[in-house]
């Protein structure tokens, strides 16, 4: 029989330690001759990522799964900073491989040919004027010239925003290592540029662009340019734009594009089919852009998302004119679209796919998740069938009875009745139960973003509190992506507002309902979800406490040069037009209204984050300064936006548990005690 014993009090076996030990993530799969790569971050290697592959078995050799890249080498972009696609390979001579992939520590390219004893990685991108300041990602190798194109970044000064960007041709032979001419520019239609992709035939190159104040999300446009004798001639807009935010474009034959837009409001599958062959001389062909595409499965569903990161994939073509397309509103699937039109579901027990499926013939290569199965890198045969784990995730140890049974529930707002969507995670522990009509306490879970959203997934992390007697509640609130483009835009103008208010509007219900204690709600969240943590304990605070990861606080600074090229015009959406909105800017910002915050807080840094930078926190700091609020504040050296080395992780969630411990009135018994100040 279960102990009674109070919330927050039960003992857990799982511990800060293992929460960052399984913190490794998988991703950027890829297909090499019928092997299967990947990348893997490795927490107790500083957050180090690596790149893995699974040989295919043959010649006598059984299937194994082996380190391509040991320490030092990082395989990581920090194009847009956020990243992309870092790595790209083709078959060499034999049964050989040469492999291209972004160093962190540089950001330079480097060739390897990993089957030959005795050889080390050599580098193929020039030395940049500013350190790391030539970036690469989401590039591929030609498959008849030894070169790799894709996309470049280039800093051209020290702002943030002294940045350009174009599709280049690197060559494959490291003669540009030394010689920064010897790089072509192959197309530079925007500021952003993303997704370069060859036909078939080689004798077409497409790309996705945008132009500042837009996000990927707001408006974006499909290119294409004709290609010949390895040169690309000028580009035609084929699709997008006026509200379309295309997010993935891929060829399905030497004429013919799939892509993934939302003209109709939902992102959904898209096909067009483009004239013919190139004009003698090399013109663009009569009838280049067609009369128009044809929506392949409309549905008032996702088959797209934000696209944060460069190279991120929702859909690949297959051999046999099948596509595999993953898809959903509150939990994703994959699914193979017929060339019939029907949509068949892949039956397999994930109930959410990262965004990077691969394709090779008719076999999938993507990496998924469930509540009771952390992320695994997955092999599909479309054609039998077959789900495989090729790299399982780090669950099996722990007894699945200490993870918690999420709902993916939906709310009705009581001021005007708009649906909220939240993944509610009850505590649960099979050795202790709360005292008898007791609710439990309630951290909200803010996802950053803030366009973006909280899959419902296995996560040690929220395991780690709902196991010690913690309730946890995922609020996609009005701005998450799933539920189309009008809910996504419920956040224009409105950021700080709509946020804080939908995670009130959840946290309320589940008191109401019995669920939470009204009396002992907490919330958290990191970067955009740090931002509506701050602006939520500068409402009339429901909440006893706040844990504020990596934030924004002073929207100004960030707007006038405090941030990243990427986001630097995101707010013009967010809030209002710079500088017009600038009251508006003002009143919203944290940093202006210390003086309406009542609740104690934690407040959690990377020093080296150059997304939300530790000045907004230290600016934060001196307007709380003497006003009484117990507090505390955590800068962790070496740490960017994202905590992703194994000791810092540890500390972080032994602070966090001694925060909640003292604003929600119990005494965790497995963690020092957070010193709070005034």
């Amino acid at each position: 029989m279960a102990e009674v014993a109070p919330y927050g009090t039960w003992a857990s076996p799982i511990t800060s330690a293992d929460v960052a030990s399984e913190g490794g993530r998988l991703g950027w799969p890829g297909w090499v001759s019928g092997d299967l790569w990947w990348t893997e971050s490795l927490p107790n290697e500083g957050g180090r990522v690596t790149l893995m592959r699974c040989r295919a078995p043959g010649g006598g050799r059984a299937e194994a799964v082996e380190e391509v890249l040991a320490a030092p080498w990082y395989v990581r972009s920090r194009v847009i900073e956020y990243g992309g696609q870092p790595w790209a390979a083709r078959a060499a001579g034999g049964a050989g491989t040469v492999l291209v992939f972004a160093n962190w520590s540089d950001q330079r390219l480097y060739r390897l040919e990993p089957d030959r004893a005795g050889r080390t990685p050599q580098p193929v991108s020039p030395v940049p004027e500013f350190s790391a300041g030539m970036r690469f990602a989401d590039f591929f190798i030609h498959p008849d010239l030894d070169e790799v194109w894709g996309v470049r970044e280039t800093h051209t000064g020290p702002a943030p925003t002294d940045v350009r960007r174009d599709i280049v041709a690197v060559p494959l032979d490291g003669s540009a290592a030394d010689d920064p001419g010897l790089v072509r520019v192959l197309a530079a239609s925007h500021h952003f540029l993303c997704c370069p992709r060859l036909s078939p035939d080689g004798e077409r190159l497409s790309w996705i662009g945008w132009d500042h104040p837009s996000m990927p999300w707001d408006d974006t446009v499909l290119c294409v340019a004709e290609v010949v004798a390895g040169k690309v001639g000028p580009p035609q807009v084929v699709a997008g734009g006026e509200r379309q935010a295309i997010v993935q474009a891929e060829w399905a034959g030497p004429r013919a594009l799939v892509y993934v837009s939302d003209p109709g409001g939902w992102w959904n599958l898209y096909r067009l089919d483009l004239g013919g062959p190139p004009a003698a001389g090399g013109s663009p062909a009569p009838g280049l852009a067609a009369p128009g595409p044809s929506a392949l499965c409309p549905r008032e569903e996702e088959f797209g998302g934000a696209m944060w990161q460069l190279g991120q994939r929702w859909l690949a073509p297959l051999a046999d004119g099948t596509i595999a397309a993953i898809h959903g509103r509150d939990a994703t699937r994959l699914s193979i679209l017929g060339t019939d039109g029907v949509l068949r579901a892949v039956d397999s027990p994930y109930t959410e796919w990262a965004v990077c499926l691969a394709a090779h013939g008719t076999e999938i290569a993507g990496v998924a998740a469930s509540p009771r199965l952390p992320f695994e890198v997955v092999r599909v045969d479309a054609v039998s069938g077959e789900v495989r784990a090729v790299r399982g995730g780090p669950a099996g140890t722990l007894d699945p009875a200490y993870l918690p049974e999420p709902q993916a529930r939906t709310f009705r707002a009581s001021s005007d009745g708009r649906d909220i969507y939240a993944n509610v995670y009850p505590p649960r522990n099979p050795r202790f139960t709360g005292p008898e009509g007791e609710p439990a306490p309630y951290v909200v879970f803010v996802h950053g973003g803030p366009t973006g959203r909280a899959p419902m997934v296995y996560d040690m992390e929220i395991s780690y509190f709902t196991s010690r007697g913690i309730g946890v509640v995922e609020v996609n609130y009005g701005g998450s992506t799933g539920h189309g483009r009008q809910y996504r835009e419920r956040l224009v103008h409105n950021w700080g507002v709509v946020d804080p208010a939908d995670c009130a509007e959840v946290a309320l219900a589940l008191a109401a309902e019995g669920t939470a204690d009204a009396g002992r709600l907490a919330i958290r969240g990191g970067s955009a979800g740090g931002w509506t943590t701050a602006c939520s304990l500068a409402t009339g605070s429901i909440y006893r406490g706040g844990i504020i990861y990596f934030p924004i606080l002073d929207l100004a600074g960030w707007r006038t040069g405090e941030t990243h090229d990427f986001e630097s015009q995101y707010l013009e959406s967010l809030v209002g037009p710079w500088p017009e909105a600038r009251v508006t800017y003002h009143d919203r910002s944290p940093v202006n209204r210390a003086d309406e915050i009542k609740a104690p807080f934690l407040l959690l840094q990377g020093l080296e984050d150059v997304i939300c930078p530790p000045l907004q926190c230290e600016r934060f700091l001196d307007r709380v300064a003497g006003r009484g609020i117990p507090h505390a504040y955590l800068p962790f050296e070496g740490e960017q936006h994202g905590f992703r080395k194994a000791e810092t992780i540890t500390a972080a969630l032994d602070a966090e548990l001694s925060f909640l411990g003292q604003v929600l009135g119990f005494e965790p018994p497995d963690v020092p005690r957070l010193a709070l100040v005034t």
